[in-house]
């Protein structure tokens, strides 16, 4: 089992709050191989505090990313310098959900809505992107709503945009609607205006999370990530 195998899973992980990967955000610490296929990930959030729910999701992602890898033997997540660690780590190696952490706390199902909720809002901002980098060259609105999956450009944001729904069970097919509204429902050209205003606001809050999330990481941890697909280890 080769590092860099271990490394592409893990930037298939993300956190659920930001939609930008474990990895271009900085939270892998540490990544070991050993020859017989056993992996042991360390991650670590920006600070302690960090919310237990989002930290769960993360580490527990990362285990069966990594599990589903031919050739890993045993898989070791260990979240560091976290309040909740000890917990979270516990019930991440005995393969228990959220509620085997935290008894009587939120239900796995509720965790379970809390990931869609944030992949759907992942889904506006990036399709807010796209709209207004089509705009911006000139289409129309009557352009950009005829367009299908198959047609949208070749980006990093198309690319997620179509795991998204996909993962949201919505259609992702190449003659799907490009644009499509929560429900899955194509945007109309009719629509585009007033959805872009609302898709702003959500895409605003992503970001600026996200700028947060780098400043606490600089501050607190002395990594500096710029670029959110950038890989950095620490």
């Amino acid at each position: 089992m080769k590092r860099e195998r271990v490394i592409d899973a893990l930037a298939e992980v993300y956190d659920p709050e930001l939609d930008e990967p474990i990895t271009g955000l900085g939270f892998v610490t540490s990544c070991e191989v050993s020859k017989d296929g056993d992996v042991e990930v360390i991650l670590r959030l920006p600070t302690p505090q960090c919310a237990p729910n989002f930290a769960f999701l993360m580490a527990a992602d990362a285990r069966v990313a990594l599990n589903r890898l031919p050739g890993v033997r045993e898989v070791t997540i260990a979240l560091e310098d976290h309040y909740t660690g000890e917990e979270i780590n516990a019930a991440i190696g005995r393969g228990d959900g959220f509620t085997g952490a935290f008894p009587g706390e939120t239900a796995d199902d509720d965790l379970a809505a809390l990931r869609e909720l944030f992949q759907r809002k992942a889904l506006v901002a990036r399709q807010s992107r796209l709209c207004e980098a089509l705009l911006a060259a000139g289409e129309t609105p009557e352009q950009i709503t005829r367009r299908r999956a198959a047609e949208l450009p070749d980006s990093r944001d198309a690319q997620r945009c179509l795991e998204l729904r996909r993962e949201l069970g919505l259609d992702h097919g190449a003659d799907a609607p490009a644009f499509v509204l929560p429900d899955g429902n194509q945007l109309t050209a009719d629509e585009l205006k007033r959805w872009l205003r609302t898709a702003r606001l959500v895409r605003m809050s992503l970001e600026v999370n996200g700028g947060i999330c780098r400043s606490l990481l600089r501050v607190h941890r002395g990594v500096e990530i710029d670029d959110p697909e950038e890989v950095a280890f620490r």
